[in-house]
């Protein structure tokens, strides 16, 4: 492969320009001799992410894209944002420049059933991100219903969506029938 998107969230998460820098640089250190691979920067957003930093990471081509993880949806999550409200003017500053956003689209109310996460967030989330920012490039990842699906392909060019081959491929009998079986859960749910 000659490129791939690095997702920022390790521990701690990539937040900034500078955290992107540095791990960009470890990315490139562990290419073998001759390697021409480069890493495609992200940022972890949080409520705090500061707009003027997320333009200059892109400006000075680190960053490539945006990345919104809800807080504890996934993997290294905690740190993530919990009121997309508070994103405002890093989404206005992105839809400006045109830095696209990736998001991890789950809804992590505990009142929501797990298989429904995906769905709502669609619904609570998307829809009205899409309207607010018309010009901001948005990719869904790793879609698992048909919900997202239809909603992608009802908002292209805008909104583009990832599929996962495992999501795709497991259901929930597989994590569950015949007794759980962890090493086929992943986020969001298989379903």
């Amino acid at each position: 492969f000659g490129r791939a998107i690095a997702m920022p969230n390790l521990t701690p998460p990539v937040r900034t320009t500078a955290d992107a820098i540095a791990y960009r640089d470890r990315l490139r250190g562990a290419r073998p001799p001759g390697s021409r691979f480069e890493p495609l920067m992200t940022c972890y957003l949080t409520d705090e992410t500061d707009p003027d930093d997320v333009e200059r990471g892109f400006r000075d081509g680190v960053f490539a894209a945006l990345k919104l993880y809800p807080a504890h949806a996934t993997t290294n999550a905690a740190a993530g944002v919990t009121d997309i409200g508070k994103l405002g003017r890093v989404f206005e500053r992105a839809e400006k420049i045109g830095l696209p956003l990736s998001m991890h689209g789950e809804e992590v109310d505990p009142d929501i059933d797990i298989f429904d996460r995906e769905a709502v967030f669609v619904d609570r989330r998307l829809g009205p991100l899409t309207e607010s920012f018309p010009g901001l490039k948005i990719v869904l990842e790793h879609l698992t219903t048909a919900v997202a699906v239809d909603f992608v392909r009802a908002k292209a060019p805008q909104v583009a969506g990832t599929v996962t081959p495992h999501h795709c491929e497991l259901t929930r009998t597989d994590i569950l029938g015949g007794g759980l079986r962890p090493d086929y859960y992943c986020n969001p749910v298989a379903k």
